[in-house]
Formats: structure tokens, C-alpha cells, sequence
């Protein structure tokens, strides 16, 4: 169901009913300053395992906490002021920093790991859904291989799927409504950029570039 949105002013209406539906373990797609996440409340397990199922993913990693304020950050991964302060530079944007989980975060997760990736994005539609909900939310980037009618290429030659980069992901909201059990799409109208977030590892002293995306690093 497409819900569509003034970004930076959402209905009360849409976002009461969408904030409902996510306490009750809905799943939503939503954008941000990269591309598409699907989300899930961080506080509903119905939610998480539904994510998961949704997604299809088994790596962890994949996954990502997404928050309204980086001193939400510091309630689910250990965060120092040094990492603080090189956060605060670089968020909000389109960056994803790999920090140390606290305990009782993979319990809440149902992580089989001791990391997690956390972001600000920088895009209203996601920080009203957080500040209304409560509480983060739990998403993975939306790809084409979740959707219902997915038919991957391949290469004639050796049967590799070809399929790979900005060709995987999402431009506008309504084509997210081949993804079977999206309870909702939060869409503004605009189509999203085909990009992905630069990923940085911070759990060690040294910084460590697991990805380049549009986030520029050195910054």
C-alpha cells in the first residue's frame, strides 16, 4: 500500500497509522538520502523475523540500525568520544559506521554477531518515522531480487548473474509494490538515487573503509 508523502511535512493521519503498524511488527519502505530501506521497529521481534524472512538475507551485516540522533547510537554500540566526534562530522549523511554492540543488542536483534552498523540518514521521511515511533528502526536496503516477479540475467557465456550495482536497487516508490509483505510505502513522490552509503568500520582505533559509496573518505 503506497502512502504518499509531503517529505518534510507527513500527514498525521499516515504517519499515526504507519507508526501503528510498525509497533505491531509491519514492515515499511521508506527512503533516504542513498536509496530505499525496508524497515522494521527495533523494539518488535514479529518485525525483525519478518524483516528477515522478507529480505531473504542471511548476513547480518547486511542489516542496519537507523536513527533520528547519534546519541542514539551510544544506546545500542559502544561509543567513545573520539568515535562521537567523528560521527558528529560526518552525520547525518549517507554513511554507515560498523561499531561494537552493547549488551543485550544482539538479544534484541537476535544478532549471532558483536557488530552492527548504525546511520543518520539525512532524509526527513525516516527521522519523523523514528521520532514518532520511539524508538530506531531496523532496515536493509530494498533490491530487486526481493521483489515477487524477480527474474535475475545472466551471462550467456558462463550463467553468472549480471545483475550487480546501482541495477539492483529501486528508483521510484511504486515500483517497491512488487515486494510481497511490505505492509506500507512511505513515498514523497521523487524518485530515489540509485546510490549506495559509504560503510566505515570504527571498532578499532583505526578506521576502516569497508565500502565506498557517495559518503566521501577520507572526509
Amino acid at each position: 500500500m503506497i502512502e504518499y508523502v509531503a517529505a518534510g511535512n507527513i500527514d498525521d493521519r499516515i504517519l499515526n497509522r504507519s507508526v501503528k503498524l510498525l509497533v505491531n511488527g509491519g514492515i515499511a519502505a521508506l527512503p533516504t538520502d542513498t536509496s530505499w530501506s525496508i524497515v522494521c521497529s527495533t523494539q518488535s521481534r514479529e518485525g525483525i523475523k519478518k524483516l528477515r524472512q522478507l529480505s531473504g538475507e542471511k548476513d547480518e551485516r547486511l542489516f542496519t540500525i537507523l536513527c533520528s540522533n547519534i546519541a542514539q547510537f551510544g544506546e545500542w554500540c559502544s561509543l567513545d568520544n573520539t568515535r562521537f566526534r567523528l560521527i558528529k562530522r560526518l552525520a547525518p549523511g549517507p554513511y554507515v559506521f560498523i561499531l561494537s554492540t552493547l549488551l543485550g543488542t544482539e538479544k534484541t536483534l537476535s544478532l549471532r554477531r558483536k557488530e552492527i552498523g548504525v546511520r543518520l540518514p539525512a532524509h526527513p521521511v525516516p527521522v519523523t518515522v523514528i521520532n514518532s515511533l520511539g524508538c530506531p528502526l531496523y532496515g536493509i536496503t530494498a533490491k530487486r531480487s526481493m521483489a515477487e516477479d524477480y527474474m535475475p540475467d545472466f551471462d550467456d557465456e558462463d550463467g553468472k548473474n549480471v545483475l550487480f550495482g546501482e541495477d539492483v536497487l529501486f528508483e521510484g516508490g511504486w515500483e517497491l509494490e512488487t515486494i510481497n509483505g511490505l505492509d506500507v510505502i512511505l513515498d514523497p513522490g521523487e524518485d530515489q538515487e540509485r546510490v549506495v552509503s559509504t560503510v566505515l568500520d570504527m571498532r578499532t582505533g583505526d578506521v576502516v573503509l569497508l565500502r565506498q559509496g557517495i559518503g566521501a573518505w577520507p572526509a
